[in-house]
């Protein structure tokens, strides 16, 4: 077992406090620095070392207007918040992560921020992020406290628990939970059911009674996570699915279809396969058609059929109109 010295700790907690004032101040003199540390100019030397050792762009500027100022650097390193900073950085994160502003970056962030919150500081934060509300169309809004059991939950590895609608009844649920994935729209959590004993995706919005339990598990090999809540969202949630050649690149198409509603995979250069789901094949053959792109029917047999009876109906709607002077005749 190491021992840490007094000497050892006061220096840490010397090194700490220096950090905090170069981040407080664009510029600081090393007189300035030792009498706030109450140390000699040398020691500030060796502790501004110390600092760029651990990562921290400390520049020092010689002359007139000169003094150590710390800068941007290739590496993001450790920032040192104090308490009301703290306060601010996760009550803004708590805020936006279920809401339609921020995303998955914000959510991240807030996991490694609750490593090490300390626990004086929750029920402020906690108090300060309900008073923050937005406004405008987006992301379906999902209770924050939510997002964070879950987040937690797949971090640490452990059961989690929550009622979900299911056949006109709220039903308990018991899962493995393994990622949270954002799409434009809504939150999901990627999990494991030990009760289907499969893979199912979650919307969080539809969630109750949130929980984590104590039981840990050991993780399963798991499908990709945004890959699999993206097919589920956009084709396997339906009663219809089908597949499509579209021949266009797949940027092209992906800039067309939102992410919610269809899955578009390369096929080359210039092609592309498009995966989605609807209440009707109907439905799902129109909005192909108005991407404006040639393409083929791949699955189901049947929608090949349906192109041919839609197309038979627009025929037919167009037949009373005489050809413009624009228009070939076969």
């Amino acid at each position: 077992m190491d021992v840490v010295s007094g000497d050892e700790r006061g220096t840490t907690e010397r090194v700490l406090t220096l950090l905090g004032l170069l981040q407080q101040r664009q510029v600081w003199t090393g007189p300035e620095l030792a009498d706030r540390l109450g140390v000699t100019t040398r020691t500030v030397r060796r502790d501004v070392e110390r600092l760029r050792t651990l990562g921290y762009p400390v520049h020092a500027g010689q002359g007139v207007g000169g003094g150590y100022r710390l800068g941007p650097g290739q590496d993001l390193p450790p920032l040192l918040l104090d308490d009301e900073e703290a306060i601010a950085v996760v009550a803004s994160l708590l805020a936006g992560a279920g809401g339609a502003v921020a995303g998955e970056a914000a959510l991240r962030a807030l996991t490694k921020l609750d490593r090490v919150l300390p626990t004086r500081l929750r029920h402020e934060v906690r108090a300060l992020s309900v008073s923050v509300e937005s406004f405008g169309a987006g992301r379906a809004p999902v209770d924050p406290e939510v997002l964070m059991t879950l987040a937690r939950a797949c971090r640490d590895e452990v059961e989690a628990g929550f009622g979900y609608p299911s056949g006109g009844e709220v039903r308990r649920r018991r899962v493995e939970p393994y990622r949270l994935v954002v799409s434009d729209r809504r939150w999901y959590l990627l999990a494991y059911d030990l009760d289907r004993d499969d893979w199912r995706s979650f919307r969080a919005d539809r969630m109750s009674e949130v929980s984590a339990r104590t039981w840990r598990f050991r993780p399963r090999a798991a499908p990709d996570a945004a890959a699999y809540v993206q097919e589920g969202v956009a084709s396997r949630a339906y009663p219809h699915q089908a597949r499509f050649l579209v021949h266009a690149p797949a940027d092209t198409v992906r800039a067309q279809v939102p992410a919610s509603a269809a899955v578009v995979r390369p096929r080359g250069s210039e092609l592309c396969e498009v995966l989605s789901g609807a209440g009707s094949l109907d439905f799902v053959l129109v909005h192909v058609l108005l991407l404006g792109h040639d393409f083929e029917v791949l699955d189901p047999p049947e929608l090949g059929r349906r192109c041919r009876a839609l197309a038979d109906r627009l025929l037919s709607a167009g037949a009373a109109i005489p050809p413009g002077p624009d228009t070939e005749e076969s």
